[in-house]
C-alpha cells in the first residue's frame, strides 16, 4: 500500500540561507543585547578622569566596577542609546528619553557598602541647569566611603573620626603641605619623579605642594628644605563652599561636623538646625516639599515635627584630600545614586609619558583597595 500523509509537502532538503547583511545585523544585535545586560547587571568599565583619588588611583586608570557587589540598580530611564554619554555636550544632544521614568529599584547584592570601600556613584549635585538630568544619566564619580548610615562623622585638623574613633587613612592618601626652602630652586624633575603636585607659591621661598605620604620624609631630608608642614584650615574658619553652606555651621574641609548620616527608618526632629543639615535630603532626594508657615514646618502641606528617612545615605571623600570635590562640598550620597564597587585596574595610561612609557605596566590587573 502507498500511504501518503496529507498536508506534508516534499522539500528538496535545502533551507533558506541568511544573507550576509542579515548575519551581520543578528551578530550586532546579539552583541548589543549581551553587553547591555553585562554592563547593567554584572560589571562595567570606568576611566579615572581626575586626580581626586591620587595616589590610590591615578588619572588614566581604567577600572572594572562590580554591579553585583551592592546589587544591580535598575535604570531610571530605560530608553537610551547604549555605550554613549548621557549628553553629547557639543551638540546639547541627549542620548536618553526621559518620557518614561521608573522608580528606584535595586536587585539583591553580595554585600553592603562598607567604610573604606571605593565606590562609583552618580554625582549628587548638578548645579548647571544643562546638567539637570535623571540620576542614572548624571556624571559618574569615584570616592572612598568614609561613613555609612547612622554613623557620626567629624573631621578634626584633616583627620576623619567616625563615632568618636579616628578612621584609618588610606595607605596612599595624600594632602597638601607648606614647603619652605632656603632660596635654592627645587629641581622640577625631582617633584615629577615623586608625583608631587605644585599647587601654589606664597613667596619666593614658600610653596604649597601635594606630597604622597611615602615621600614626605624624603623631601624633609633635602638640604635646601627648611620645613615641611601640613596645610590645615583652622577650626571655626567658615567656608561657604562647604556643606551645608550656612553660617550656622562654621565648617571647612579640614574641620567639619559632627554630623549624623541619615539612615532608613531614622527619625529627626525638625528645627532651624536640622533643616539646614537635612532639608536637601528630605526635599531633593526623597521628593518632598518643605514650607515654613507661622513658625511651623509643613511637609507636603501637613504640619510635621519630625521626619523619618526613606533611604540610606553615605559620606564619600577622595584620598587626595585637598584636591577632591566630595561630600564635604555637596553632602550625603543617597543609596539610589550608587552604581557599584571599584574592583580592579585593568589598564593604566600615562598621557604625559613618552610613546614607550605611556602604559603603566605595574598597574595592569591590579586589585583596588
Amino acid at each position: 500500500m502507498n500511504w501518503k500523509l496529507p498536508f506534508i509537502k516534499k522539500t528538496n532538503g535545502n533551507k533558506s540561507k541568511k544573507t550576509k547583511t542579515r548575519e551581520w545585523v543578528d551578530a550586532i544585535l546579539f552583541a548589543v543585547i549581551a553587553s547591555t545586560i553585562i554592563r547593567g547587571l554584572l560589571f562595567s568599565a570606568y576611566a579615572i578622569p581626575s586626580g581626586s583619588m591620587e595616589g590610590t588611583l591615578l588619572t588614566g586608570d581604567y577600572l572594572f566596577v562590580s554591579k553585583i557587589s551592592y546589587g544591580p540598580r535598575m535604570p531610571f530611564t530605560p530608553v537610551s542609546i547604549p555605550f554613549l554619554e548621557s549628553t553629547i555636550t557639543k551638540y546639547n544632544f541627549k542620548t536618553y528619553w526621559d518620557g518614561i521614568k521608573l522608580p528606584y529599584f535595586r536587585l539583591p547584592g553580595l554585600t553592603e557598602i562598607k567604610k573604606g570601600d571605593i565606590v562609583v556613584f552618580n554625582k549628587p549635585e548638578e548645579a548647571d541647569p544643562s546638567y539637570d538630568r535623571p540620576v542614572d544619566a548624571r556624571t559618574n564619580l569615584i570616592k572612598r566611603c568614609q561613613a555609612v548610615p547612622g554613623d557620626l562623622l567629624t573631621i578634626k585638623d584633616g583627620q576623619v573620626f567616625i563615632n568618636g574613633k579616628a578612621a584609618p587613612n588610606a595607605e596612599k592618601a595624600q594632602t597638601s603641605y607648606e614647603v619652605v626652602t632656603n632660596g635654592t630652586d627645587i629641581n622640577p624633575q625631582v617633584l615629577n619623579d615623586m608625583n608631587i603636585e605644585l599647587r601654589g607659591q606664597k613667596d619666593a621661598n614658600t610653596f604649597e605642594m601635594i606630597i604622597p605620604k611615602a615621600y614626605v620624609n624624603t623631601i624633609k631630608s633635602y638640604s635646601n628644605i627648611k620645613s615641611v608642614s601640613p596645610v590645615v584650615q583652622k577650626a571655626g574658619d567658615y567656608d561657604p563652599g562647604v556643606f551645608p553652606h550656612n553660617e550656622k555651621f562654621k565648617w571647612n574641609q579640614d574641620n567639619f561636623g559632627p554630623l549624623v548620616m541619615p539612615k532608613r527608618g531614622m527619625s529627626v526632629a525638625l528645627n532651624d538646625s536640622t533643616l539646614v543639615l537635612y532639608r536637601r535630603a528630605i526635599e531633593l532626594y526623597e521628593n518632598n516639599k518643605i514650607e515654613i508657615k507661622s513658625n511651623h514646618v509643613l511637609i507636603n502641606g501637613k504640619q510635621a515635627d519630625s521626619y523619618t528617612f526613606k533611604m540610606n545615605y553615605y559620606w564619600m571623600m577622595g584620598d587626595n584630600r585637598h584636591n577632591s570635590l566630595d561630600s564635604r562640598f555637596w553632602g550625603y550620597v543617597p543609596e539610589d545614586h550608587v552604581v557599584g564597587k571599584a574592583m580592579i585596574t585593568w589598564m593604566s595610561i600615562d598621557s604625559t609619558g613618552t610613546f614607550f612609557d605611556k602604559i603603566r605596566w605595574n598597574r595592569i590587573l591590579k586589585p583596588i583597595r
